[in-house]
């Protein structure tokens, strides 16, 4: 029995084979897949567009570092105490505002003891004038001075006498000589005129010496007057210490630094406080000495600094250091940047552009043609070579509006996707959207 049915059920099995065989064509399970034609591989619908080339400023690149324009220790002229400090750091002042007082006590002393000098010597000034008759500055003239007037008048009584003596002798001499008068009268007047030329030699002798002695007087006017101008020097010399005792800001500015308090002496080699000029703030760049010669005052530049990331500053070129740094090899340039908002502040490091004459041909791009590939730190670009996709590795520059500037990488007129960037590699079909 079991012979025969192991037999019947091979004999099913190989009639079950042949029926299932029969179905179909045989398939060779090794047989390889072949791969899909490229023709038949999906494009990528993208928009395009030519990348362009323009003219671009050309800038000479530049780090320094931002100062005050100015930077004065403001000192006393004179030394004392302080006894008032109205300002503190951070401070802004303008020209001629009060930043320390000192006790002025004995300058005012000493004003008031000046002032009382030139009030006396003004009064020597008068006495000696009146002494001459003149009024408070009338003119010397000595004819007109009294004493010599009086001197003047006898002068011209004497010579009148000598005249009538003169002429008195004459007539007695031809008298005696014609025997119509005794000798003894002749003689007579001619003793009368001896004696008038006498007296007017003697009037003469009284008039210049009232002369000197008027011009004299005169001289003590002008020692007087001599006298007032020094008693004026020294009440000016005490005014202006008065003054010193005010301490003021030689500038507008800001103070940076107030080492002194109240109650301290100081003297003319303290410092009482620091200002700063920062309106045209002054930023001192270092470029190399290739760039150095093609730099000239006047020439604009543009500035950042990182605490304010997104606003320019702008300024020129204000000197050029003639001289190269034998260590760096650098050259020191100074820009003047307005700064009324004090929004730069002393000891900022700048990053600059200084502008060239001239320019250079850059090759831009839309914005929309540029993605970022995060795993390989960089800026990626797909150039279109016929219907196939070409990426680019790119180095980007500066932006303008909607285009950004392309360093390396592309060039003018190839043709850049601007859509679908994410759907793209290398090698990729495209077709225009």
């Amino acid at each position: 029995m079991r012979p025969a049915t192991a037999a019947s059920g091979l004999i099913v099995f190989a009639l079950l084979a042949t029926s299932c065989g029969g179905s179909g064509p045989k398939v060779d399970a090794k047989e390889p897949k072949t791969a899909k034609p490229r023709n038949e591989i999906a494009a990528v619908a993208v928009s395009t567009t030519k990348a362009s080339a323009r003219q671009v400023p050309s800038y000479i690149q530049a780090t320094g570092s931002l100062v005050a324009d100015e930077t004065s220790d403001v000192a006393p002229q004179v030394s004392g105490q302080v006894i008032s400090t109205p300002v503190s750091v951070g401070t802004f002042v303008r020209q001629g505002t009060v930043v320390a007082r000192l006790n002025d006590r004995d300058a005012l002393l000493r004003l008031r003891q000046a002032n009382a000098g030139v009030r006396q010597a003004l009064a020597a000034v008068r006495q000696a004038e009146a002494r001459l008759g003149l009024l408070a500055g009338g003119k010397f003239v000595a004819s007109a001075i009294p004493e010599v007037r009086a001197a003047s008048a006898n002068y011209d009584q004497a010579v009148a006498q000598l005249r009538l003596a003169e002429a008195n002798e004459n007539r007695y001499r031809d008298l005696v000589t014609t025997g119509d008068v005794a000798q003894s009268v002749y003689d007579q007047y001619r003793t009368q005129r001896d004696t008038a030329r006498a007296q007017v030699n003697n009037a003469r002798q009284q008039l210049e010496a009232a002369i000197n002695t008027a011009r004299q007087s005169n001289e003590a006017i002008r020692t007087a007057e001599a006298g007032v101008e020094s008693a004026r020097s020294q009440a000016s010399i005490a005014q202006k210490a008065v003054a010193d005792a005010t301490i003021r800001s030689p500038y507008a500015g800001y103070i940076s630094n107030r080492p002194v308090a109240r109650g301290e002496y100081v003297t003319p080699s303290s410092v009482i406080v620091t200002v700063l000029r920062t309106n045209p703030i002054k930023l001192q760049l270092l470029v190399p000495e290739a760039e150095a010669p093609h730099i000239t005052v006047g020439m604009s530049v543009s500035l950042e600094v990182d605490a304010h990331k997104d606003r320019k500053f702008a300024g020129q070129v204000s000197a050029v250091n003639p001289a190269i740094d034998p260590v760096s090899r650098s050259a020191t340039i100074e820009v003047a940047v307005e700064n009324g908002d004090n929004a730069l502040r002393s000891g900022m490091f700048a990053t600059a552009q200084i502008l060239r004459s001239g320019g250079n041909t850059a090759v831009f791009v839309p914005r929309s043609a540029v993605f970022s590939d995060q795993n390989t730190q960089s800026y990626r670009v797909f150039v279109i070579e016929g219907d196939v996709a070409r990426l680019r590795v790119v180095q980007l520059g500066a932006e303008e509006g909607d285009t950004i500037q392309i360093l390396s990488g592309v060039n003018a007129d190839e043709v850049v996707t601007t859509s679908n960037l994410g759907q793209l590699y290398e090698g990729a079909r495209v077709k225009l959207e």
